[in-house]
C-alpha cells in the first residue's frame, strides 16, 4: 500500500509542481509570441566587394529558418522585416614577412539593421548602451577574423566566417530579453 515515506514524496512533488508552471522548455521561450514571420530585404552593402550584401542576406536568412520559430516570408504577408545595411568593410595587415607579403591579415565588418513590426515599431530589445537619438532604432554589429595567407586560407574563406558571424549576432539581438 501506501508507505509514510512514499506519501511525504508524492507531495513534495505535489507541491514543487505549481513552482515550475511558467517554466518553458525550447527555443520558443526566447522569442517573441506575436511575431510569426520575418520579410528579409537584400542587405545593403557600402562595400567595393561584390556580393557581400547578397551573402550576408542569405546566412541571415538561413540562420532564422534554424534557429528560431519565425519563417521568412516575403515582404507584405510578412509580420516583420529585418533590414540591414553593411556600412564598413576593411582589411588589415596585421604581420608581413622581410618580403613584404601578408603573413596575418584581419578582415572588419559593421552591419547595421533594425527589426520592425507592420507599424514601424521596432521589436529589438533595448541596448544598454547610450547612443544618440538618431540612432535609437538601429543596432549594429561588428565582427573581426584573422587569416593567414601563407597558411593556405583565403579572403574567400575569412569573409565566410565573418559573415556565418554576423548572421549569429543579428538573430541572436531578435531574442526577448530575459
Amino acid at each position: 500500500m501506501f508507505t509514510p515515506n512514499l506519501i511525504r514524496t508524492i507531495a513534495g512533488l505535489l507541491l514543487l509542481l505549481p513552482g515550475c508552471a511558467s517554466y518553458q522548455i525550447g527555443n520558443q521561450s526566447l522569442y517573441r509570441r506575436d511575431v510569426y514571420t520575418v520579410a528579409v530585404p537584400p542587405f545593403q552593402s557600402e562595400s567595393l566587394r561584390r556580393g557581400l550584401g547578397e551573402r550576408l542576406t542569405e546566412a541571415v536568412m538561413k540562420e532564422i529558418e534554424q534557429k528560431t520559430p519565425y519563417k521568412v516570408s516575403r515582404g507584405l504577408q510578412a509580420d516583420s522585416q529585418l533590414n540591414g545595411r553593411l556600412v564598413h568593410d576593411a582589411k588589415y595587415a596585421i604581420t608581413e614577412n622581410a618580403n613584404d607579403e601578408l603573413r596575418d591579415v584581419e578582415l572588419e565588418y559593421f552591419v547595421e539593421f533594425s527589426w520592425r513590426d507592420r507599424q514601424g515599431m521596432s521589436l529589438l530589445a533595448p541596448q544598454m548602451v547610450q547612443v544618440p537619438a538618431e540612432l535609437l532604432n538601429v543596432s549594429e554589429v561588428a565582427q573581426a577574423v584573422h587569416f593567414v595567407p601563407e597558411g593556405g586560407q583565403s579572403r574567400t574563406t575569412a569573409e565566410q566566417v565573418a559573415i556565418q558571424r554576423l548572421a549569429e549576432q543579428i538573430v541572436a539581438s531578435m531574442e526577448s530579453p530575459w
